[in-house]
Parts: C-alpha cells; sequence; structure tokens
C-alpha cells in the first residue's frame, strides 16, 4: 500500500470506535427487534415464530389503538405550545442581551435535570391536598381540580410538566436562528415603515424557518417516545386516560413477558416516527427560505 492509500485509511481507525459503539446499542438491537417481532418469546420457553401474527394482533388491540390516541393528543398540545413558549423566551432573550448569560442558565437548569427528579418533584406539586400549585390557586380564589387524578386534567398536567422542562432547550436552539440572522434585514424593514408585527411576520419568522423546521422535527421525534413522566407521575392513569405508545410497549415486554408482541409495536413506533419525519421533510421545500 502506498503512502496515499495509507493516509487515506487513516479514517477508518478514528471512526472505529463509534461506529463499534453504534453497531452495539443501535444497529445490532434494531435488527434483533425485528427479527423478534415475528416470534412468541417470553424470556424464559425457546421462541416460537408465529410470522405476522403479533402484527396482526396488534390492529385488534384496543389498548394500544388507545395509546396512539393519547401520544397524539400529547404531541398535539405539547409540541406547539413548547415552541411558542421557547420562541417567546428567545426573542426576549434576543433583545436582552446583557441578561442573556444569566437566563440561559436559569432556563436551561430544568433541561439538564433529569425526568425521574423533575416528575416526583411536580407530583408533589400537584398534589391536590397537599400541592403548592393548588394552595396557590385556591389563594388566589380558584377551585382547582385534582391534576393527576381527574381523566380530563392528568394529560394537561403531563403536558405543561413537559413544556416547562423543555422550553429551555427549544429557546437555545431559536436563539442561535434568531443571532444568525443579520440585522441588516430587519434595519431595512425598519427603514421602509414596516412595524414590529410585519418586520417579525415577513422579515425573522422567513429567515427562522430553517429553525423552526428543526425544532419541530426534533420535538415529534421525541414526544412520540414520551414515557418517563407518564410513567411517574400517573402510571398511564386514571382508568387509563394518559397511557402512550412506549409504555405499552414496557408493560408487554417486561410485566407481561411478551418480547416478541413489543418488538412488533416498537417497529410500529419506528415505522410512524419515520413516516411523520418523511412527511415534515417533504413539506419543507414548501414552507423553509433559507434566504428572503
Amino acid at each position: 500500500m502506498n503512502r496515499v492509500g495509507l493516509r487515506r485509511g487513516w479514517w477508518v481507525l478514528f471512526v472505529s470506535p463509534s461506529l463499534t459503539f453504534l453497531a452495539l446499542f443501535a444497529i445490532v438491537p434494531i435488527i434483533t427487534a425485528a427479527v423478534l417481532s415475528f416470534y412468541d418469546w417470553d424470556l424464559i420457553t425457546d421462541p416460537k415464530f408465529v410470522g405476522l401474527g403479533n402484527y396482526r394482533e396488534l390492529t385488534h388491540d384496543s389498548e394500544f389503538h388507545a395509546s396512539i390516541i393519547h401520544t397524539l393528543v400529547f404531541i398535539g398540545g405539547y409540541v406547539p405550545v413548547v415552541m411558542i413558549v421557547g420562541l417567546g423566551l428567545a426573542l426576549m432573550l434576543n433583545k436582552r442581551r446583557r441578561l442573556q448569560g444569566l437566563s440561559r442558565v436559569v432556563f436551561f437548569m430544568p433541561v439538564v435535570s433529569a425526568w425521574v427528579a423533575v416528575a416526583l418533584i411536580w407530583t408533589w406539586m400537584l398534589n391536590p391536598r397537599f400541592g403548592a400549585v393548588n394552595w396557590i390557586l385556591e389563594k388566589f380564589g380558584f377551585d382547582p381540580p385534582a391534576w393527576l387524578f381527574e381523566r380530563g386534567w392528568a394529560m394537561v398536567a403531563i403536558i405543561g410538566v413537559s413544556v416547562w422542562k423543555d422550553a429551555g432547550f427549544v429557546m437555545l436552539l431559536f436563539l442561535a436562528g434568531l443571532q444568525a440572522i443579520p440585522d441588516s434585514y430587519s434595519e431595512a424593514a425598519r427603514v421602509d415603515g414596516a412595524s414590529k408585527f410585519k418586520t417579525f411576520r415577513y422579515v425573522t419568522l422567513p429567515l427562522l424557518s430553517p429553525t423552526v423546521f428543526l425544532v419541530s422535527v426534533l420535538l415529534l421525534i421525541n414526544s412520540f417516545q414520551v414515557f418517563e413522566q407518564v410513567w411517574i407521575m400517573t402510571q398511564g392513569g386514571p382508568v387509563g386516560s394518559t397511557t402512550v405508545i412506549v409504555q405499552q410497549i414496557v408493560r408487554n415486554a417486561f410485566t407481561f413477558g411478551r418480547l416478541g408482541y413489543a418488538a412488533a409495536l416498537s417497529w410500529v413506533l419506528f415505522l410512524m416516527i419515520f413516516a411523520v419525519t418523511l412527511l415534515q421533510t417533504r413539506l419543507q421545500r414548501r414552507w423553509v427560505h433559507y434566504e428572503l
């Protein structure tokens, strides 16, 4: 091997650790789950090949269908709210640049906090008897609900806690997008007599559309996999009103010992996320602008 070929081969040495971990913890589990979805296995007896039996069963599984609806309800409430809150915070910090350092730390602290700790703290705060949230609402004359114990409010509480935790992450992404927009665009709009709203609507927002696209893709992928806050705060209750897809996968795998069926559910979830992401990628050509 000549020197040029030797130098070109160095990249294999440098990327091999990452590729090894990717293969062991991503590619191999994906392939294993795909194969396992065609079997009936309880971790004790030998796997039994059932073909498409697991997939046929999930088409009649009412609990799985309900979990899809609950997951979509969470997505519909969480994604737009956290994007609006994150964008609002980013716009505020983009104007007050002296406070950016401290504000980033304050708003980003919930993001780096573990979901277990966050969910336990908010479970206590939302307790209808001695929780801080209801105590404050009662002081202002409101009649607060039993958040995590009422079907109509449990998912609202989970969405609210999720927005509180993730708004800082969305804020940083939008703030980076805003700071990448040259000031000359907004200055030219103001010279032409455009109001602040029109400048934001017709100048800032179109130039921010690549960031909006990135944030929406990340949030949708993350939302389909919602699990920790539901598992800790409500365990899928009350009366199964907050059961989500990942919770059904975990229950079938580790509570009911149905590894094959859980693998089939996980592959259905993967296909749902893939389809939504592909649709977003196709639609971005219509509304994402990389220049005015």
